[in-house]
């Protein structure tokens, strides 16, 4: 994430944090530090600047459990955590995949707010049972109400916040589709996010722009996303292989796979696998190396002779699913994989741009 930086681990979990954090730490620390220094004269000019970013520490520790809680959850699925990210509006909590049913994922979703109401708990009686006064007791009692704040306001029923991951667990849970599930609560969150805006420029409240405006992106995105993944869903690797794929078996003469394979070639391959009689990847072979064969002996040499060694860092079998068939290009950064039946016989190619043709025609097919 552009602007982030690793600050350390906790319990085994990369924790990073964002510029955007330090604007919102300073900002916190100059507004209560301000407001220590009016209710508590005697203080003096420099503590409570001191104490002022003592409690904004405490805020973003309060922000931290929040999404430990998340994690912890996850961790006990199964699920690892990639890591955990503190920035301008709080944090998150980034895992390696979702849970598995609705119940694992309302569960991991109502894991953060739940923490905040316990610690907003645990501080309010900290501040009635020990009898403070003074600064502690404001600084207790504003954490008290941070974290309450910080579970109601992410129990808003609308993604990306908790409450959204919640509604989306519930829609999953009785329709039985998760993207559909996203969908719905992405759709609220953008609502939501409208609503937000509205007040703020009417209301004159900034920060409701900035929320609202917060939440109708990442609601797009994840109803943007989960559509895609709702297009996938059913859909394997072979019905992706690119029709026709650049694939010539070995013992082929130059002159074959030039007259059957090059010339006409619709889609300008460059390079062309190459099989055994097993119909087994062996290597490749670039249109370039036919430059250095002259043409009258193109009848006599065999592809095989022009072959070169090709290795691919991941193979795809043909069942698998396309879903996990886009995780696996988006990783590795490629633009295509080889799709290998469990014998070694190469079925083709998957590539990014079919993958996209295959669902323009599913989206044209069924618009709704």
């Amino acid at each position: 994430m552009n602007g982030t930086f690793r600050v350390g681990n906790l319990f085994g979990i990369p924790f990073y944090v964002n510029v955007s954090w330090f604007l919102v730490l300073g900002l916190v620390t100059w507004q209560y530090g301000g407001a220590l220094a009016n209710l508590f004269p005697a203080l003096g000019p420099v503590v409570p600047w001191m104490l002022g970013l003592f409690t904004a520490l405490l805020l973003f520790a309060s922000v931290l459990a929040h999404e430990l809680g998340h994690s912890w959850v996850a961790i006990k699925q199964g699920i690892g955590v990639k890591s955990i990210s503190l920035f301008l509006f709080g944090g998150l909590a980034n895992l390696e995949r979702e849970s598995k049913t609705p119940a694992e994922a309302f569960w991991v979703a109502i894991a953060g707010p739940l923490v905040s109401l316990l610690l907003s708990g645990l501080l309010a009686a900290i501040g009635i049972g020990a009898g403070l006064s003074g600064p502690p007791a404001a600084i207790v009692g504003l954490l008290a109400s941070i974290n309450l704040v910080l579970a109601l306001f992410n129990l808003i029923p609308g993604l990306p916040l908790d409450g959204g991951n919640i509604l989306k667990a519930i829609v999953w849970k009785i329709t039985g589709n998760p993207y559909k599930g996203v969908i719905f609560a992405s759709r609220v969150g953008q609502i939501i996010g409208w609503i937000a805006i509205a007040t703020g420029l009417f209301g004159g409240q900034i920060w409701n722009l900035v929320i609202g405006w917060f939440l109708l992106q990442n609601a797009g995105q994840s109803a943007q996303y989960a559509t895609v993944q709702n297009q996938l869903a059913g859909l394997t690797a072979a019905d992706a292989v690119t029709a026709q794929s650049p694939i010539v078996p070995e013992n082929l003469s130059l002159r074959e796979f030039a007259n059957n394979y090059v010339i006409g070639n619709a889609q300008n391959w460059r390079r062309f696998l190459v099989t055994d009689d097993a119909g087994q990847l062996v290597g490749a072979i670039d249109l370039d190396d036919l430059k250095t064969i002259p043409t009258g002996t193109w009848p006599q040499v065999l592809v095989k002779e022009l072959v070169k060694p090709i290795e691919f860092s991941t193979t795809v079998k043909p069942e698998l699913s396309l879903l996990e068939v886009v995780t696996l290009l988006e990783q590795l950064k490629v633009q295509e994989l080889p799709v290998i039946r469990e014998n070694g016989v190469l079925v083709g190619l998957v590539e990014k741009a079919e993958i996209a043709r295959l669902l323009q025609k599913r989206a044209e097919a069924d618009p709704a």
